[in-house]
């Protein structure tokens, strides 16, 4: 019950603190707002930039020969092949790897443990590819090869940590 009142509230609140300290609150807010879509306006190159790419690597082919590669020693670690997609495509994209875990969940079931696997990665990682190129974009860093290689390094902690431990708590 109290969720339904929680927004409202907020909005109350900022309502009567700019009325207290005498903010026009009705043109903070659209000046805000005009930031906001020349920001987003700003951002479409980039996010289009990445989709493009993220086709162009599925297409290809590119994904296939990189799961050929590490099939072999997924299999003799006991790691279900069908999670190694999930967990190359989710620093690139959060909407592909969404969809990658709602059809792992759809076809194997959320209690199996490829479902338990996409499950606990997609909620231990993040889209590090997809945050570098467009926020670093949006504010004109070129140089982010520091930022990269930590946020790809947690990334990969992330997929690591995320199987040892449904191999751990669920097999």
């Amino acid at each position: 019950m109290m969720s339904v009142w929680l927004i409202p509230a907020i909005i109350l609140i900022v309502l009567v603190t700019a009325t207290l300290k005498r903010v026009p609150a009705y043109e903070v807010f659209v000046e805000g707002s005009k930031e906001g879509i020349q920001l987003a306006v700003s951002l479409l190159p980039f996010l289009l930039g990445m989709m493009v790419s993220i086709a162009i690597f599925q297409a290809s082919g590119a994904m296939d020969a990189v799961l050929t590669i590490f099939k072999p020693i997924m299999t003799a670690f006991g790691i279900p092949e069908q999670i190694l997609p999930l967990a190359m495509i989710r620093p690139i994209s959060g909407t592909a790897a969404l969809s990658m875990t709602t059809e792992l969940i759809r076809t194997f079931g959320p209690d199996s443990l490829i479902g338990q696997m996409a499950s606990v990665m997609q909620g231990s990682t993040d889209t590090t590819l997809y945050i570098i190129t467009v926020y670093f974009g949006a504010v004109g860093i070129r140089k982010m090869g520091d930022a990269l290689k930590v946020g790809l390094l947690a990334d990969l902690v992330g997929i690591i940590a995320s199987i040892i431990i449904v191999i751990i708590l669920f097999s």
